[in-house]
């Protein structure tokens, strides 16, 4: 009898003590909350440590919806309106190494016409980097390292070489305002001689640069293995805060064709040279002017402005106009675009 009052008692002096814990100011504790996402902020904004891995991601993209009239790249085709909406994904990802960062970067892009009532799926960017090394497919260097042209809808209408393509590339840095790079591309991807199947061996690219203040000049070359034929091509830029401008020429090693690297314009070849210069004026933080000019050895011209307002963060609207002249088939093109995109 005595054990069974033991017992009893012990149980009753459990079912009482949260109480009497309360009563004298003890509080049980709560679970802390998990943190399902843990923030990398090393490598820039939106990336996270993947869970049980070292890797941080960034995860981001944007919609962008652009309705046209008329194409300057195409004067003497059937011309009216036409609206196309792209979407794009970014996936980026990142670890720390002994040898520095090693990066994969991969932009998944769609996009739909009503012209053309077709959609399709590209990959413009995939590629994998590592101690100034880059490999996989990305802009060509003959663009992205030196600088597309200017920061207008349609800036290319006077060729200014590739876009997107496999290549191996190496980046050098001296940390002294002098900088390069060095390009093995594919001949393939982007062969502009149709007649040839010789495309054996990729097309190599260099440039040189150096920054001081706010001035920046760069060189680059390449040369087209299966045109046997390249282009170099020089940048200056200048950028004082609240106006940017820029003056780039090009010279193609034989004008009577077209290679990669001088990829000429709807008639045909541009010629010997090609020159573009453009400005950015910042009339305030969400609202951007740009023009570009262009001009050719073989006489087009093109006119290009356009005005970046940003209704809100990461929301744009850009409305467009520009001018080309063709020369050489005595054609003058006017056409219009209004860009709307939102990043994220």
């Amino acid at each position: 009898m005595n054990i069974r009052s033991l017992l009893l008692g012990s149980i009753a002096s459990l079912s009482v003590a949260p109480s009497v814990s309360a009563v004298n100011g003890v509080v049980a504790l709560e679970p802390e909350p998990v943190e399902y996402v843990h923030i990398c902020d090393s490598y820039g904004k939106g990336y996270f440590y993947i869970p049980g891995a070292e890797t941080c991601m960034q995860l981001g993209g944007m919609v962008r919806t652009q309705a046209s009239s008329y194409n300057p790249y195409a004067p003497v085709e059937p011309s009216g309106t036409t609206w196309l909406t792209r979407s794009e994904l970014y996936i980026n990802a990142t670890t720390d190494t002994e040898f520095g960062p090693l990066k994969t970067t991969t932009t998944l892009r769609f996009d739909y016409t009503d012209d053309s009532n077709t959609m399709g799926a590209d990959l413009p960017v995939a590629h994998i980097s590592l101690g100034g090394f880059l490999i996989g497919r990305a802009g060509s260097q003959y663009n992205d390292w030196i600088g597309y042209a200017g920061n207008v809808i349609n800036p290319d209408v006077i060729g200014n070489g590739p876009i997107k393509l496999n290549q191996l590339s190496y980046f050098y840095d001296g940390g002294n305002g002098i900088f390069g790079v060095v390009s093995i591309e594919d001949s393939l991807s982007t062969n502009l001689n149709p007649n040839s199947a010789d495309h054996y061996a990729p097309d190599p690219v260099v440039g040189l640069g150096y920054k001081a203040g706010p001035w920046s000049l760069r060189v680059v070359g390449g040369y087209d293995s299966v045109v046997e034929e390249g282009a170099i091509k020089a940048r200056v830029d200048a950028d004082f805060g609240l106006l940017g401008a820029f003056l780039m020429g090009a010279w193609n090693t034989d004008g009577s064709k077209i290679n990669k690297f001088a990829n000429g314009d709807v008639t045909g070849s541009t010629g010997d040279w090609a020159l573009w210069t453009g400005s950015t004026v910042k009339i305030n933080d969400r609202l951007s002017w740009n023009t570009q000019f262009a001009y050719a050895d073989n006489k087009t011209f093109q006119a290009a402005s356009n005005v970046e307002w940003f209704v809100t963060r990461d929301l744009k609207i850009e409305p467009e106009v520009s001018y080309v002249n063709y020369d050489r088939i005595n054609v003058d093109s006017w056409a219009g675009a209004l860009r709307v995109q939102r990043s994220f």
